[in-house]
């Protein structure tokens, strides 16, 4: 099925169980194209509906996306937060709106430390409300992480002990993430992302930045994926 851009659905394409996505160069995009901070988060924000959704639509039953680290809400500037704060409400407020997630039948989970970082009671209910409303989907799943730290999230996970250390993981629910894919150009890891699931994980970097990656770009990484022969050691 075409999708409204006239972006044909892979169904012919191999394609990842588990996508993860670190959008990396909102700043940089905004500095380069001479606008506000503002504008920048603001198109980032946009293109994440868009990728994914189109991920989703395309085939992907799990698509998980990296909106901020607990650094990203803790160490940077009270307006730079606060801008953040606003273009996550606004999301969520579009997305109860227009109901789009609850029309394609797409769950909804936000992973992280943000409610103790931020503690803003609106912020609260709108997670609250859009994961109420979509919880009863169980074949596509949209999982932001939002105050995430994937380093302490093992720490936490050490110190629960116990026989199964995967359950005591904040991304307990989530299978293993196939692709990962990192936009902005700067070929490395952050935060120990996604650790325990990424252990088998191929990984996709384009020197694109956020804002600027396309349905066509995110086709370019799931062409390179199916061209890929996953080993896993053998």
């Amino acid at each position: 099925m075409p999708l409204a851009d006239g972006h044909a659905t892979l169904t012919f394409m191999k394609l990842p169980n588990h996508l993860a996505v670190i959008p990396d160069g909102n700043r940089r995009w905004a500095k380069d194209n001479r606008w506000s901070l503002f504008k920048g988060y603001q198109k980032g924000v946009a293109r994440f509906r868009d990728i994914s959704l189109t991920a989703i639509k395309e085939g992907v039953p799990f698509f998980t996306f990296w909106a901020g680290s607990e650094s990203n809400l803790s160490k940077r500037s009270r307006g730079e937060i606060a801008l953040l704060v606003l273009l996550a409400k606004n999301f969520l407020k579009q997305e109860l709106a227009d109901k789009t997630l609850i029309k394609n039948e797409v769950s909804f989970k936000t992973i992280g430390r943000w409610r103790q970082l931020l503690k803003d009671n609106e912020l609260e209910r709108l997670f609250t409300e859009l994961e109420a409303k979509t919880a009863q989907f169980t074949k596509r799943h949209l999982t932001v992480l939002f105050g995430y730290d994937g380093q302490e999230e093992m720490r936490e996970a050490v110190k629960k002990g116990g026989e199964n250390f995967t359950n005591n993981l904040w991304t307990k629910d989530l299978p293993p993430v196939d692709l990962v894919i990192r936009t902005g150009g700067e070929p490395h890891w952050s935060a120990g992302f996604m650790m325990w699931h990424t252990a088998n994980s191929q990984f996709y970097f384009t020197p694109k930045l956020w804002p600027d990656f396309s349905p066509a770009e995110l086709d370019k990484a799931f062409d390179d994926y199916a061209g890929r022969n996953r080993r896993f050691g053998r």
